[in-house]
């Protein structure tokens, strides 16, 4: 989802020499084959946004997997990048990087400062990992790699599987599926009163394209809009959109996962840079993305 809205920005800025690989042409878990590619193409810019993801459920089921796949992308990809000459390196973390308690809105500068969210700590450990390697070659060997911290993602080319999205798509099939059968009412994991924020992920794409030419440093950058919502609310959201008309009801017997999540994007903003897309009008634009491949279940 997001190396594709990053492909469709640069083109979108008049940039043409673009390298990019299906996970097909080439393992990014393989260390042997991400060295070969980058002694081949030597890429000057190098936008590392590949990651296994998935929502709360995918991730307690599976913390190894999760930390493992995480750690060999970016250290293989990172690492390949440094020895070759790579000019500058953007690395794509997760707010997820963020204590379960940390103040609200979250600061860049709160990372580490108390314990991680245990539902998804696999994922965050490696994108810690990730966006500490970045900052550490800086420091030791000068390079230019920076990091980017965004909140949750959605739109154009997202995961729609029942079972491994995240919240915003799983909603949209469920809503979907439930409009189509007639359904008289849809359940829901937890009790509705986690806050969360999401960013439309074309406006994160242009940040990663304005942050690449106009940032550089040691501390990571918040990608986000600022704004927040239950997920009660975002359900009711999405079930208008997709024009379900059941009811909608919670099961607290799921886990909330961490009770909010708001970024302070402040720094992102102070560089000029600021989102475009609402929520509900991002939410239309994924649930046409959705009906024009429905049976869409892998990034």
């Amino acid at each position: 989802m997001v190396g594709s809205a990053i492909v469709r920005e640069l083109k979108r800025q008049g940039y043409e020499n673009i390298i990019a690989k299906s996970h097909k042409e080439l393992d990014l878990c393989r260390q042997d084959e991400v060295e070969m590619f980058f002694s081949k193409e030597r890429p000057e810019y190098v936008f590392l946004a590949a990651a296994k993801v998935g929502g709360i459920a995918a991730n307690q089921a599976a913390l190894a997997d999760f930390l493992w796949f995480n750690m060999m992308i970016e250290m293989n990809v990172i690492h390949s990048a440094w020895q070759n000459g790579c000019k500058k390196l953007e690395f794509l973390g997760s707010s997820c990087i963020y204590p379960r308690m940390a103040p609200q809105p979250m600061k860049e500068d709160c990372l580490l400062t108390s314990e991680l969210e245990k539902t998804n700590e696999g994922y965050a450990l490696a994108k810690i990992a990730g966006l500490k390697y970045c900052e550490f070659l800086n420091r030791q060997y000068g390079t230019d790699y920076i990091s980017v911290m965004p909140t949750n993602l959605y739109g154009p080319n997202d995961n729609y599987h029942p079972e491994h999205s995240h919240v915003l798509p799983a909603l949209i099939r469920r809503f979907h599926e439930a409009k189509m059968e007639g359904a008289g009412k849809v359940v829901c994991w937890g009790d509705g009163s986690p806050l969360r924020e999401f960013l439309y992920v074309d406006d994160l794409a242009n940040l990663c394209v304005f942050l690449m030419d106009k940032y550089s440093g040691n501390e990571c950058i918040n990608a986000g809009t600022g704004k927040e919502l239950t997920i009660r609310e975002l359900a009711e959201t999405v079930a208008r959109v997709v024009g379900y008309e059941g009811k909608i009801e919670w099961d607290t017997s799921r886990p909330n996962g961490t009770p909010r999540k708001l970024l302070d994007t402040s720094k992102a903003e102070a560089l000029g840079w600021r989102y475009r897309t609402e929520l509900e009008e991002g939410i239309r634009l994924s649930y046409e993305d959705f009906l024009s491949k429905p049976t869409r279940v892998e990034r």
